[in-house]
C-alpha cells in the first residue's frame, strides 16, 4: 500500500476549478491539476483494503462497484506514492486503452467504491488517473506498439467512438490488419461529437489516433456503412473475416406533446455536436441552433442535460433551466444500505453550479409560441409514480429547448437491417458478454450499439473484451489481456 497511515494523516484533496467567471469565457478544460507533491500525497492515502472495491467487480455487472475495466487502482496509487510514474503508467495501460479520457468524464464508481468513502473522503483515484497518463504523455512513455508480425486476417470496425478505437488497437497488437470506419469527418464518436471540449479537449483523440495508426489500424472517414450512396455492409461481409459493430445508441427519445413541431425544441445531440465542429473549425451545413440571448429550457437531468447546460452558458444564453421527471434525489446517502455500489444522491455537475436552475418532478404537458417558433413550456408538477397533482401547473419562457432525455436503442435502418441483425428486446444489437457475437458468427458488437447508452469507460471495457472474442474467433485462441 501507500503509507500505513495515510489515510489518517492527510486529508481529501481534489482538482479545482477556473472560477466561473473566467471559465465561461471559453471552450477550454478549466480543471486545475494538483502539483506532484499533492497528487503523490493523495495516493499515500490508499489503505489497499483486503477487498478493493475500487476494481473488485466493476466488470460483473452495471451496478456492482468498482471499475469497469477492472483498474489495478491500489498498485497504481501505491506505485504514484512511491514516485514510479512511468510503472504507474505501465499499469494503467494494461487495462484501460485510454485512461485520458476516463481521467477527464468518467463520473468514477471507483470512488463511490472507496473503503474511504463510507466517510465522505474517498482517494481521488480519478485525478491521480489524470495525473499518471499525463505526465506519460509528456514525458514520451506512450508510444505505439505495433505488432511482431501479422496474422493475414482482417477485420472491419465499424464506428470510432471508444469501445471501437478500443477494439481496433487491441486487434491490430494482436497482429491483424484493422480498418475503422467511420461516418463523420474525424474519429471519436461521442467523445469529439458529444463531451463539449471544456470537458475533454479533442487533441487527446487526435494524438491517440496517430498512434494507432503508426500500430496498423487504417481510418476511413466519411464512411456510413449501410446508407444509401456509401458503404455496403455486404461488401465488407466479403472483404473482411470479421466485422465489429460499435457504433452508438443514436436514437433518441422524444417527447411527442402539443407544440413540438414548433421550431426552437431540437436534440441535445443535434445542439451539442454544432458547438463541437465550431471549435475544431469543422464546417456543418444542418440550420445553426445557438443559445444566444435565450431562455434556454433543458428536459432531462443527467450528464448530456448538464453538457447542453455548460456549452448554453458560453453561447450566451440569458437563462437556463433544467427539469426532471424524476423527484429530487437525497442530499445523502445512507451508506448503510448503498456502500460500496453507486449511489443515487444530488450530485451538482460543474455546468450546472454555473448559474442553472433546476427543478424536480416536472412534466412537460405542451409546447406554445407564436410564428412557428416555440416561447413557453407548459409544466405541472408530479407524485412519485408521474401523475400529475392538479393545481401545480406552470408555465416557464423557453426560446430553445434542449431535449436531452436519453437514448432509447441504436438506429436500425441502414446497417443492422441490411445485415438483418438479430436485435434484443430494447432494440440494441443482441450478442452476449460471453463472446460478443451477434445472430451473424462473423459479425461481433460491443459498446452502446450492444448494451444501450452507458458510460465511456464501460464501452472501452466491451471493446477489449470484444477484441478478445474476434481473436479467438480467428485464431482459434488469443493472448490479448481482458
Amino acid at each position: 500500500m501507500g503509507k500505513v497511515t495515510g489515510f489518517l494523516e492527510i486529508e481529501r484533496h481534489d482538482r479545482k476549478y477556473m472560477p466561473v467567471a473566467d471559465r465561461l469565457k471559453h471552450f477550454h478544460e478549466f480543471v486545475i491539476p494538483l502539483s506532484e507533491k499533492e497528487t503523490r500525497d493523495q495516493a499515500a492515502r490508499c489503505m489497499n483494503c483486503g477487498i478493493p472495491y475500487c476494481h473488485g467487480t466493476g466488470s460483473v455487472a452495471p451496478g456492482t462497484p468498482g471499475c469497469p475495466v477492472n483498474n489495478q487502482i491500489p498498485d497504481f496509487n501505491d506505485l504514484v506514492y512511491q514516485g514510479n510514474w512511468e510503472e504507474a503508467a505501465r499499469n494503467l495501460h494494461s487495462t484501460n486503452n485510454f485512461p485520458e479520457f476516463t481521467g477527464r468524464i468518467c463520473p468514477a464508481p471507483c470512488e463511490a467504491s472507496c473503503t474511504l468513502n463510507i466517510d465522505d473522503n474517498p482517494v481521488t483515484i480519478k485525478t491521480i488517473e489524470c495525473a499518471i497518463i499525463d505526465r506519460a504523455w509528456e514525458n514520451g512513455w506512450v508510444r505505439p506498439e505495433p505488432p511482431a508480425e501479422k496474422t493475414g486476417k482482417k477485420v472491419a470496425v465499424i464506428g470510432s467512438g471508444p469501445a471501437g478505437l478500443a477494439c481496433a488497437q487491441q486487434l491490430a497488437r494482436a497482429g491483424h490488419e484493422v480498418h475503422v470506419f467511420e461516418k463523420f469527418a474525424k474519429a471519436g464518436g461521442l467523445l469529439r461529437y458529444g463531451i463539449p471540449d471544456f470537458k475533454m479537449e479533442k487533441h487527446y483523440i487526435d494524438r491517440r489516433i496517430a498512434q494507432m495508426e503508426a500500430e496498423g489500424v487504417v481510418f476511413h472517414y466519411g464512411a456510413h456503412v449501410g446508407a444509401a450512396g456509401s458503404v455496403d455492409p455486404r461488401a465488407l461481409l466479403n472483404e473482411y473475416d470479421a466485422l465489429a459493430l460499435t457504433g452508438g445508441a443514436e436514437a433518441p427519445r422524444d417527447l411527442v406533446i402539443p407544440g413540438r413541431e414548433l421550431s426552437g425544441i431540437d436534440f441535445a445531440m443535434d445542439f451539442l455536436p454544432q458547438q463541437n465542429r465550431r471549435v475544431g473549425d469543422e464546417p456543418f451545413t444542418d440550420p445553426e441552433i445557438l443559445a444566444t440571448g435565450r431562455h434556454v429550457v433543458v428536459i432531462g437531468g443527467g450528464d448530456t442535460g448538464s453538457d447542453c447546460i455548460g456549452t448554453s452558458f458560453r453561447q450566451g444564453a440569458k437563462s437556463v433551466t433544467q427539469l426532471e421527471i424524476m423527484p429530487a434525489p437525497p442530499e445523502h446517502e445512507d451508506k448503510g444500505l448503498t456502500w460500496p455500489n453507486w449511489p443515487l444522491k444530488m450530485r451538482t455537475s460543474s455546468s450546472q453550479a454555473e448559474g442553472a436552475k433546476r427543478d424536480f418532478a416536472v412534466l412537460t404537458q405542451k409546447f406554445s409560441g407564436a410564428d412557428g417558433k416555440v416561447a413557453k413550456l407548459h409544466c405541472v408538477r408530479v407524485d412519485d409514480k408521474f401523475k400529475p397533482l392538479a393545481g401545480t401547473e406552470f408555465a416557464l419562457d423557453a426560446e430553445l429547448v434542449l431535449l436531452a432525455m436519453g437514448f432509447v436503442h441504436p438506429v436500425h435502418e441502414g446497417l443492422l437491417k441490411t445485415l438483418a441483425i438479430d436485435l434484443d428486446q430494447r432494440g440494441n444489437v443482441k450478442a452476449n458478454t460471453l463472446d460478443y457475437q451477434t445472430s451473424r458468427p462473423n459479425v461481433f458488437s460491443a459498446g452502446d450499439m450492444r448494451r444501450g447508452q452507458s458510460l465511456v469507460v464501460w464501452a472501452i471495457r466491451e471493446g477489449r473484451l470484444c477484441a478478445r472474442s474476434i481473436d479467438t474467433f480467428l485464431m482459434g485462441n488469443t493472448d490479448l489481456p481482458r
